[in-house]
C-alpha cells in the first residue's frame, strides 16, 4: 500500500518528507520535478508537489470578445497559457498517482490551498475524496502531529467556497473587462480594460478620496505661538484657542501680549495612562506595520512572509487571527528564540515571568492562529530579515508588561492670555523594550517647572495657516480600508490594488487616481452603477462564507451571480457607444498626463511628452508639427521626475533600468552639468573639430566622433548604426559629481 501526499510547493514537499521519514527521505525526480519516497511507521509514502494552481478557469469554447460568458471549466494551466511550466508538475503527479492506493492533501490549509488540493484529487488522481493534513507551521513536530491526526475527508466547505470565489471572479472579470474593452474598441481605439467584483469597488474608494481632495477648499486660520524659557528649559506653547478662524480675534490677542517679556505658569496637569501591549499580527496588520516601519509594499510583505513560512521560520501568514493559543507551545518558542543573539536578553526577561499570556486581539480565523515565529534560527536576506525581526519582536511584545505614559499640560498666563504647552513621556517602558525600535513613541518632555514659575518670553508669533485636504491612501492604508469594508480577502487585497496600478487607474506611492481611473468610475456610475456596488460585493462574500459553513449550496450562489451579471451587461450594451467614447477620451487624457514632463523650452506653448517610436523612446513637443523639438531617450522605463534641473531649469526624467537604481537625468543635452572639463574636455573639442582622429577600436573602419545624449557627451563610432561602439568620457561633469557623492 502506497500513500501519495500532495503538497502545494516543492519546498513544502521536502519539509514534509524530511519530517515524516523514519530514516532518510529519498529524493527522486521525473522530468526534473522532485518527489520523495519515505517510510513512516509501516506506511510507504510518496510526497509529491504542485507549484500553486495547476488548473485555471477557461471557456469551454472560445467566444472571442463576446459576452456574457458563463460556460467555463477547470483546465490545466498549460492548455490555457502557452509555455506554462506547471505542466511537468501535473504530469509528474499523474504518474505518481498511478502508484498510490491512498491520497492525502497537505497543501496550505486555507481556501486557495483547498482548491489546489481538491482539483488535483479530482482531475489528476481521479478520486472523489482524500485525507487532509492541517498545519500552521512547517516544523517537524507539527507536521508529524498533523499527519497522524489527519482528517479522512477534504475540507469540502472551504474548497467549494474557494471554487465559488474563482467562478465569481472569472464571471465578473472576463465579462466586465470584455465589455469595457469592446466599448473602447467601438470608437476605433484599443485599450485593454479591466474591472472585477472587488477591483471596481476598490477603485471607486480611491476615486472618491481623489474627488474629496480636488473639491477641497482650504480654509485659512491663525495660530499664536509663544517661544520662551522656564527653569532654563526651552518651551513652545500655543494659545489655548489653538486655531483662530477670524483674523481680527487673533490680532486682538497679539495686541494684548505685545511687548510682554514675562509670563507665569498658572497650572500644570499630569495624567498617567496605561498602554496595553500590541496584539499579535494577522496578515493585514503585518502588511500595514511593515509599510509603516520599512516602507515595504503589502504585496512584497506577503511574498516575503510566505517565503519565511515555507522555510519553516514563521507560521502561516495568510491568517485573519490576532490570537495565539497555548497549543502553539509559547514557552518552547521563546526558549528557542533565546538562542538567537538579537533576542536572547528579551527572551530571558519573558522566561523569568511566572506565566506567559499574550495580549490577544479580537479577530479570529477558523484555520490558523496569528502569525508567530517558530523559533528555528533563520538564514535571511536583508528584506527578509526586516520582516522576520518585526514578526519576532511583535510576538515577544504581546507578552510584555503594560507600558506607562504620562502627558503634561502646562498653562502659561501672559497678561490674561493663556498659552498651552504639551509634553509626553514614557514612565515605564514595559512592552516597548520588547518591540524595540518599532515602538517609536514620541517623547517630548517639558522643563521641570512648577505653578507660579516665571516664563521668559523670547517671542510671540502669529502664523498664517490653512486647513489641509484629506490624505491620500498609501499601499498599506488602502488594504486596511478594503478589509474594514469587507472587500476582498486577506490574500487577494494587495493583488487587487496592484492590478489598479497595472491598468493605469492609479499611480504614485501616495495613491492618486489618474484621469482614466476617475473616468472609469464616473462612466460606470453613470451608466452601470451596479458594477461598483460595494453592497453587492459584500453580499457575495457573505454567501461564500455560508458555502464554507455548508449552509448554502454553490449552485444557488453561482445562479444568482449569473442573473446579476446578465442584468448589468444588458444595461451596458445599450450604452456601449457612450461608454466607449468617454473611456477612450479618458485614456488619451491619462496618457498625456502621465507622459508630460514639463513645458516645451522652444515654443513655450506645448508640453514635452514621452513618446514611443520605431526606434525606441523619445521626447517631443505636443505642438508637433508646429514645434519640431525631439530628444532621444535611453532604453529602459522613462517617467517624468516631476522636477526641474537645478543647473538649467529644464525638465528632468527618471530612468529605470533592470537591475539598476533609478536615475534622475536632465533632458537638456547642453546642460552645464554635462560639460566636459580638463584634459579630456580639451581632447574632446579637438576630436569634434577634426584636429584629432581616434579610430574605432571595435570595427577599426570608423572613427570616434563626439556625440551627445541626455546622460552627457560621449564618443561613438562614425559608422553607427552598423557599429554601435561607445566610450564614456570619464570626467564628464555629471559623472564626476556623481562619483564625488559616492
Amino acid at each position: 500500500m502506497v500513500e501519495l501526499i500532495i503538497t502545494e510547493k516543492p519546498n513544502a514537499a521536502q519539509k514534509i518528507a524530511e519530517a515524516l521519514a523514519d530514516g532518510k527521505a529519498i529524493k527522486e525526480s521525473i522530468n526534473k520535478v522532485p518527489y520523495y519516497s519515505i517510510t513512516h511507521g509501516n506506511q510507504d509514502i510518496i510526497v509529491g508537489c504542485a507549484v500553486g494552481h495547476l488548473f485555471g478557469l477557461a471557456e469551454k469554447k472560445k467566444a472571442g470578445m463576446n459576452y456574457p460568458v458563463f460556460d467555463i471549466e477547470w483546465k490545466p494551466n498549460s492548455s490555457i497559457k502557452k509555455d506554462d511550466f506547471s505542466n511537468k508538475y501535473l504530469t509528474t503527479l499523474q504518474k505518481l498517482a498511478k502508484k498510490a492506493d491512498s491520497f492525502t492533501v497537505a497543501c496550505d490549509f486555507d481556501v486557495e490551498g483547498e482548491v489546489i488540493g481538491m482539483n488535483i484529487i479530482r482531475f489528476v488522481c481521479k478520486q472523489k475524496d482524500a485525507n487532509r493534513m492541517k498545519f500552521s507551521t512547517l516544523t517537524k513536530e507539527e507536521l508529524i502531529e498533523s499527519y497522524e491526526n489527519k482528517s479522512k475527508h477534504l475540507e469540502w466547505g472551504q474548497g467549494l467556497a474557494g471554487e465559488t470565489r474563482h467562478f465569481l471572479d472569472y464571471y465578473y472579470g472576463i465579462n466586465m473587462s470584455r465589455a469595457l474593452t469592446a466599448a473602447i474598441k467601438s470608437t476605433g481605439r484599443f485599450k485593454l480594460m479591466s474591472t472585477g467584483r472587488v477591483q471596481g469597488p476598490a477603485l471607486k474608494i480611491i476615486v472618491e478620496k481623489e474627488k474629496d481632495i480636488k473639491a477641497f477648499v482650504p480654509v485659512p486660520f491663525w495660530q499664536i505661538e509663544l517661544e520662551g524659557v522656564v527653569k532654563k528649559g526651552e518651551i513652545n506653547a500655543l494659545h489655548k484657542e489653538d486655531k483662530f478662524w477670524e483674523k481680527d480675534k487673533a490680532l486682538l490677542v497679539m495686541k494684548n501680549v505685545e511687548g510682554k517679556k514675562e509670563g507665569v505658569v498658572s497650572s500644570i496637569e499630569k495624567n498617567e495612562f496605561t498602554q496595553l501591549p500590541p496584539v499579535p499580527f494577522d496578515l493585514t496588520s503585518l502588511q500595514v506595520e511593515c509599510y509603516r516601519v520599512h516602507k515595504i509594499p503589502p504585496k512584497a510583505t506577503l511574498s516575503i512572509a510566505q517565503d519565511l513560512y515555507v522555510n519553516g521560520y514563521i507560521s502561516y501568514p495568510r491568517t485573519s487571527s490576532q490570537q495565539l493559543p497555548p497549543s502553539i507551545g509559547i514557552k518552547k518558542i521563546i526558549t528557542a528564540l533565546q538562542k538567537q543573539e538579537a533576542y536572547a536578553p528579551l527572551c530571558k526577561t519573558l522566561l523569568a515571568k511566572p506565566t506567559l499570556t499574550p495580549h490577544n486581539g479580537k479577530k479570529t480565523d477558523p484555520a490558523h492562529p496569528a502569525i508567530y515565529p517558530t523559533g528555528i534560527t533563520p538564514k535571511l536576506e536583508k528584506k527578509e530579515e526586516k520582516v522576520y525581526d518585526l514578526i519576532v519582536r511583535r510576538f515577544l511584545a504581546t507578552f510584555g508588561e503594560n507600558a506607562k505614559r504620562e502627558t503634561v499640560t502646562m498653562t502659561i498666563d501672559v497678561n490674561g492670555e493663556l498659552f498651552i504647552a504639551k509634553g509626553q513621556r514614557t514612565t515605564f517602558k514595559g512592552w516597548h523594550e520588547l518591540y524595540g525600535p518599532y515602538a517609536n513613541m514620541k517623547e517630548e518632555e517639558l522643563p521641570p517647572a512648577e505653578q507660579g514659575d516665571k516664563v521668559t518670553i523670547k517671542k510671540i508669533s502669529m502664523h498664517d495657516k490653512e486647513t489641509k485636504p484629506p490624505a491620500r491612501y498609501t499601499p498599506a492604508s488602502i488594504i486596511k480600508e478594503l478589509e474594514k469594508r469587507g472587500l476582498g480577502t486577506k490574500a487577494t487585497r494587495a493583488q487587487i490594488v496592484d492590478t489598479l496600478f497595472q491598468r493605469g487607474y492609479v499611480h504614485g506611492t501616495s495613491i492618486e487616481a489618474t484621469n482614466l481611473g476617475i473616468n472609469v468610475v464616473d462612466t460606470l456610475e453613470k451608466h452601470v452603477p451596479k458594477i461598483l456596488d460595494e453592497a453587492l460585493t459584500r453580499h457575495f462574500e457573505e454567501e461564500m462564507e455560508e458555502i464554507r459553513e455548508k449552509t448554502k449550496k454553490q449552485d444557488e450562489v453561482l445562479g444568482e451571480a449569473k442573473e446579476v451579471i446578465t442584468d448589468i451587461l444588458k444595461g451596458f450594451k445599450k450604452e456601449e457607444g457612450d461608454i466607449g467614447a468617454e473611456l477612450a477620451q479618458a485614456h488619451i487624457d491619462t496618457q498625456n498626463e502621465l507622459s508630460t514632463i514639463g513645458k516645451c523650452y522652444k515654443c513655450n506653448d506645448g508640453d514635452l511628452q514621452i513618446r514611443r517610436g520605431k526606434f525606441g523612446g523619445f521626447i517631443a513637443c505636443s505642438k508637433y508639427p508646429d514645434c519640431d523639438v525631439t530628444i532621444s531617450l535611453p532604453s529602459g522605463l522613462i517617467k517624468p521626475a516631476g522636477k526641474e534641473c537645478k543647473e538649467c531649469s529644464f525638465p528632468m526624467v527618471t530612468v529605470i533600468r533592470k537591475g539598476k537604481r533609478p536615475q534622475e537625468v536632465c533632458v537638456n543635452k547642453e546642460c552645464p552639468s554635462k560639460k566636459i572639463e580638463g584634459s579630456a574636455g580639451a581632447e574632446a573639442l579637438k576630436v569634434a573639430s577634426g584636429d584629432i582622429e581616434k579610430p574605432c577600436p571595435k570595427c577599426t573602419e570608423g572613427k570616434l566622433v563626439l556625440r551627445k545624449s541626455i546622460y552627457g557627451q560621449f564618443y561613438g563610432c562614425s559608422r553607427f548604426p552598423k557599429c554601435r561602439h561607445t566610450e564614456r568620457i570619464e570626467n564628464n561633469q555629471a559623472f564626476v559629481k556623481k562619483a564625488k557623492k559616492k
